[in-house]
């Protein structure tokens, strides 16, 4: 075993930690982490432990919503710079003005935002059920940010029933697709499903096979019994996927599509955090509580759908 996965392992257990990895992270850090997933569901499962310390291997909003969830644990992001492009095209100023423009009219903030993007929100939801959380609300209209193609593949569901006025963000790495990636693709790999994520441009979702959250791909590929698959995501989704079926065949749509900022975190970055205890997420007690209870909204709308 690696010298340095055991250094990790033998600190996570004197320090009573629990390590979370976003499926978009290097693949090595699989080996250290408890939980490898969405980042929504490792802050569940990491709220679910009684781990004194979370390492979050993701982006900063990722260890930001951790620490919404679990405020008594210690949250700790190897890499402190590692931010998330889309959550980065919002800020409070700029939500604002997007609110002024369309008064009276609720907001839906997808989950890749800051805790302070999120305490000026009514709701929170995920790619995976950005779809309940939007058609449970009541509204004949909703705000949906910071992303535009996931708020327009969700209002294309809707059929009309519901007007989702999108705020101006997207995730680069999944627009760096175009619908010709999708047509080289069918032609270089014709028995091959194209498995996409709603970040993508709509012009891509249209032409793919199936379209949803990075866990609904992967389960998707885990029920299928077609064989090939094309990943129209992040490479690390491929990367796992690659590992975990070694009896299918998987190609990613473009070589482009990778995230250099959730490359960042390295298995050093994890030993150096948890040995001391250093890149705390610290939040204000006011925005905290503002952000939960668009969080716990969100809970109670999918819990409606669920029904």
């Amino acid at each position: 075993m690696n010298t340095l996965v055991e250094k990790i392992n033998t600190l996570k257990r004197e320090k009573n930690a629990v390590i979370l990895a976003h499926c978009y992270q290097n693949v090595e850090i699989d080996e250290v982490a408890d939980f490898v997933g969405d980042s929504l569901y490792l802050s569940k499962m990491a709220k679910e432990t009684d781990a004194d310390i979370i390492v979050f291997a993701g982006v900063s909003f990722m260890a930001e919503t951790a620490k919404l969830l679990s405020p008594n644990k210690k949250v700790l992001l190897p890499r402190l710079e590692a931010g998330c492009f889309m959550a980065n095209m919002i800020n409070v100023d700029s939500l604002r003005q997007f609110k002024a423009i369309h008064p009276n009219v609720p907001v839906v903030c997808y989950v890749n935002s800051t805790a302070a993007v999120k305490a000026e929100c009514d709701v929170c939801c995920t790619s995976s059920n950005a779809y309940d959380v939007v058609s449970n609300l009541g509204a004949d209209e909703v705000l949906f940010v910071p992303d535009t193609y996931l708020g327009k593949w969700v209002e294309s569901k809707l059929n009309g029933k519901v007007k989702v006025t999108t705020y101006n963000g997207f995730c680069p790495t999944h627009l760096r697709l175009r619908a010709e990636d999708v047509e080289a693709a069918r032609q270089a790999y014709p028995n091959s499903k194209i498995l996409a994520h709603p970040e993508c441009h709509q012009t891509v979702s249209a032409l793919a096979d199936f379209v949803g959250s990075t866990k609904e791909i992967m389960q998707y590929v885990k029920n299928s019994n077609d064989i090939e698959f094309t990943i129209a995501t992040e490479k690390g989704v491929l990367d796992r996927l690659q590992r975990d079926y070694k009896d299918k065949t998987f190609h990613l749509l473009k070589d482009t599509l990778v995230c250099t900022n959730m490359k960042w975190n390295t298995l050093d970055d994890i030993y150096n955090a948890l040995i001391n205890e250093e890149h705390e997420i610290v939040l204000d007690e006011a925005i905290s509580q503002k952000a939960m209870a668009c969080i716990n909204k969100m809970f109670e709308v999918t819990s409606v759908a669920c029904k």
